[in-house]
């Protein structure tokens, strides 16, 4: 008993002196000043607690992850999955591309060679109305024909295009190829070319640079989609029935946005703001539902054989492959001005018939050689990245608000309002396109393109872009440029990452993107279509 008793007090003196040994050891040195000793008596009370601390940590583990996420994503899941042979050939950027499942990809569209890739996304519109086209090596003649076509208003225009157009082209490509290489005999017969042999050089002397002189020649391709003999009497008859545009006084005269016909000496401001609204809902009408009393009467004077607008227009001329051809040289700016301006006569014939107001842009690019030929009518871009990583323009948008599409509109009559964006009488946000013939009618919206064409072996292009104005929405020339530069490496050439990164910024449009790629300034065929 006494030996158990004198254990517990030794277990006892010892295990008291062990915590003051403790706690001199945690409160440590008397601080110097009170303050210190004030802030260190805090910390002991409140920070100090259990509960403080495994919530401190907690935080900080929390916040090391998220800094660490997207590293760990890059490298040890990277890695992870091209080990079990689900990554793909870029590495790590197209492993953590292929891992983004989101809505934009639910509904795209794609096209790989070895040499271009194409990319469209749906994107925030209900229906997909872009369509591209990759034409390589057609017919074995060494030409290869790119194009997208942004629709809108439907999907009819741009589908046409891509099926009538493209096919018009490819086969006066093929029959002019033909020639060039003296398997045809080359010689047209006397007067069947008529004015083309006088323009037959013109598309072989514009530059790069998109000067005016450049703008000038390629006002000599157009025709008159409209009337052949532009009846002066009737072109001030169409005058005479507009007035002078509201806006021009709020944004300038002399060509300022908003222009609209030149009024008379009796025109008044609520004279001008009438004549815009009456010409506005008169459009506006056309675009209404099937009961619209401005639709059924255009089917009426469909069934009755009369335009209700003036004498019917007179289809653009085409002309033999053979007028194209010059000394073994081929005119491609020329085909493809015809051949635009032929379908959209089509088109909008057909369109009346059918009561589908539907139009499109067209970006055709024609690659042949060292020569690069790209043809634009409206909003759609191209751009080129030369071998110093300069972003050189491949063609210009037609805007209403540019001074030259604002005289032209002028002179047919119409005029500008913004409502968001600048619009032809309100409505539409591009100054030319294949299709709506509402506008067509009344030649406010016109098909003519304007066509540049480029020597390749001076650029010496790292690659093109061809795009969608959905692309261009949210990217600048420079800025797809830099993009695309960075992602070459990839499957689609950057074509699917600069799409889906401009959905990502916000586009709200359909999105296509289409990436040529060329070697020592020359486009290497992979592939022959027909």
């Amino acid at each position: 008993m006494e030996d158990e008793l004198e254990d517990k007090i030794l277990y006892q003196t010892l295990s008291k002196s062990h915590m003051k040994l403790l706690s001199k050891f945690a409160v440590g040195v008397t601080p110097l000043n009170s303050s210190l000793s004030y802030v260190w008596k805090v910390m002991r009370v409140y920070l100090l607690k259990p509960e403080v601390l495994i919530a401190g940590l907690l935080i900080c583990l929390f916040v090391l992850y998220l800094q660490a996420a997207e590293v760990w994503s890059r490298g040890f899941i990277g890695r992870l999955s091209n080990s079990l042979g689900l990554g793909g050939k870029a590495g790590g950027r197209s492993g953590k591309l292929s891992m983004l499942a989101s809505a934009a990809e639910k509904n795209s569209w794609e096209e790989c060679t070895t040499g271009s890739a194409v990319y469209a996304v749906q994107g925030r519109r209900a229906k997909m109305e872009d369509r591209f086209v990759i034409s390589e090596n057609i017919n074995s003649s060494g030409i290869s024909l790119f194009a997208i076509f942004d629709g809108h208003g439907g999907e009819y225009a741009a589908e046409y295009a891509k099926n009538v157009l493209i096919k018009n082209i490819h086969q006066k490509l093929m029959q002019s190829s033909a020639i060039a290489d003296g398997k045809e005999p080359p010689a047209p017969k006397p007067g069947l070319c008529g004015d083309v042999q006088e323009e037959k050089d013109d598309d072989e002397k514009d530059t790069e640079k998109g000067s005016d002189k450049e703008l000038e020649v390629n006002e000599r391709y157009k025709l008159n989609a409209h009337n052949g003999n532009n009846d002066a009497s009737a072109t001030v008859q169409r005058r005479q029935s507009f007035r002078k545009s509201k806006t021009e006084d709020t944004v300038g005269t002399g060509g300022g946005a908003g222009v609209g016909a030149a009024a008379g000496t009796n025109g008044g401001g609520g004279a001008a703001a009438s004549s815009n609204q009456m010409l506005e809902n008169d459009l506006l009408s056309k675009y209404m539902g099937n009961q619209s009393p401005a639709r059924q009467q255009v089917k009426k004077n469909l069934l009755n054989g009369t335009s209700g607008n003036g004498p019917a227009p007179v289809k653009p001329k085409t002309y033999d492959a053979r007028c194209y051809v010059q000394n073994g040289s081929i005119n491609f700016g020329k085909i493809i001005t015809d051949e635009v301006l032929a379908a959209d006569y089509d088109l909008v014939e057909a369109a009346k018939k059918l009561a589908d107001f539907a139009g499109t842009t067209a970006l055709i690019a024609v690659i042949h050689r060292s020569k690069l030929i790209v043809a634009n009518v409206g909003d759609s871009r191209g751009v080129m990245c030369d071998y110093k990583g300069n972003a050189i323009p491949l063609s210009f948008d037609h805007k209403p608000q540019q001074v030259r599409e604002q005289k032209r509109i002028a002179d047919a009559g119409g005029f500008i309002a913004f409502k968001g964006v600048w619009r032809v009488a309100g409505i539409l946000a591009t100054s030319r396109a294949l299709g709506d013939y509402p506008l067509k009618e009344k030649n406010l919206v016109i098909a003519n393109p304007d066509v540049l064409s480029f020597d390749l072996i001076d650029h010496r292009p790292q690659f093109l872009i061809l795009a969608s104005d959905g692309l261009w929405d949210t990217f600048t020339n420079e800025e797809a440029v830099a993009f695309v530069r960075e992602r070459l490496d990839e499957p689609h050439f950057g074509a699917k990452s600069i799409a889906l990164q401009s959905y990502n910024r916000g586009s709200v449009d359909n999105i296509t993107v289409l990436v040529i790629v060329l070697k020592n300034g020359r486009y290497e065929i992979g592939s022959s279509s027909n």
